[in-house]
């Protein structure tokens, strides 16, 4: 089972042998440079990609900054959701943080699933609920917990990380300034 399958399986539930394989067939493989766009905002998602490995930064531009969203990893499916499940422009902009070997699939042939694949919806309710559940996790974490509680879970999730992008982009995502994350990391380190 490649590892596509294994995370197919992982985020859209118990999807069996024939299925499975028209399922990951529909992925094509495609790689982006370091500093390449996936995706722009206001730009169509036509397309969901599997991150086979490298790192992408999903963020916005506003008047005053940018506002970094999430940080993609492997074994992560990446788009801008609403984007391709409504077929409107896309909010975010999506870009590789190092080379990037993804898996993608067009919103098109995303669309041929449900005829390829009889219990597609049920499938696909699994999917946008682990999205739905992920994102409900990083609210709720931003509205209950302090700073240091955010920096110290998100650092226990993915210390690799922080060797690994720059760290503004880490604290933007955790919803802190880079001095205010700065003095954390300070503390940490002592």
């Amino acid at each position: 089972m490649t590892a596509l399958e294994k995370h197919i399986i992982a985020y859209f539930g118990k999807v069996e042998g024939d299925d499975l394989k028209k399922i990951s067939s529909l992925f094509k493989p495609s790689t982006l440079k370091k500093g390449d766009y996936f995706l722009s905002a206001g730009k169509s998602a036509d397309k969901l990609s599997f991150v086979q490995s490298g790192l992408l930064r999903i963020f916005a531009v506003t008047p005053e900054k940018e506002v970094t969203q999430w940080i993609s990893t492997k074994g992560y499916f990446i788009t801008d959701l609403a984007g391709f499940i409504f077929d409107v422009p896309a909010r975010w902009n999506i870009q590789a943080l190092t080379d990037v070997v993804l898996y993608t699939i067009s919103r098109a042939d995303y669309n041929r699933i449900g005829k390829m694949v009889p219990k597609w919806r049920e499938l696909e309710k699994l999917f946008i609920t682990r999205c739905f559940t992920t994102l409900e996790d990083r609210v709720f974490a931003h509205l209950s917990m302090t700073a240091e509680e955010r920096y110290n879970l998100f650092f226990e999730q993915n210390k690799e990380l922080f060797n690994q992008v720059p760290l503004q982009y880490i604290a933007s995502m955790l919803g802190m300034t880079p001095e205010t994350f700065s003095r954390i990391r300070k503390k940490q380190l002592l």
